[in-house]
């Protein structure tokens, strides 16, 4: 379930709503590729990863971090929140393009520094592979699409 969310947050629907404007409006790829990888990658994927981890951080702790102590959930929620504000943000830019790329900045390093810290940590799981993988995927495209 999760790498399928993953795969529908951070590649189809992306995609699928670039193909659609693109077809229908039109405009630079670049401004395209931003526009929808920081609404669904950014907004929709930290969005919902931060309602869950307010709502259930059991889940983050002992799913991805393997950490069954429920005082660790505690941190969950707290990360739950930032989430939440760099999903809204994300979520916001399709509405109020001055949100773009403040978004895409924000939640890029946020991925950055998560992705990282993923690579680094000895004996992952395949959740977390999957989350650092993602995490990456996007630093690149969010990275590329910016600066182009």
């Amino acid at each position: 379930m999760y790498l399928a969310a993953i795969l529908v947050l951070m590649l189809i629907a992306p995609l699928a709503s670039i193909l659609v404007e693109a077809l229908v409006a039109g405009g630079p790829l670049a401004g395209l590729v931003l526009k929808w990888f920081v609404f669904w990658g950014v907004g929709a994927r930290l969005g919902l990863a931060g309602l869950k981890q307010v709502t259930q951080p059991a889940f983050t702790a002992q799913t991805i971090f393997e950490i069954a102590d429920p005082k660790a959930q505690v941190i969950v929620q707290e990360l739950g929140f930032a989430n939440l504000a760099f999903g809204l943000l994300g979520l916001l830019s399709l509405a109020f393009p001055a949100f773009l790329l403040p978004a895409a900045v924000g939640g890029g390093l946020f991925y950055l520094l998560a992705g990282v810290k993923h690579a680094l940590r000895a004996g992952k799981t395949r959740t977390e592979t999957i989350a650092m993988v993602s995490d990456l995927g996007i630093v690149a495209v969010l990275a590329v699409a910016a600066v182009l």
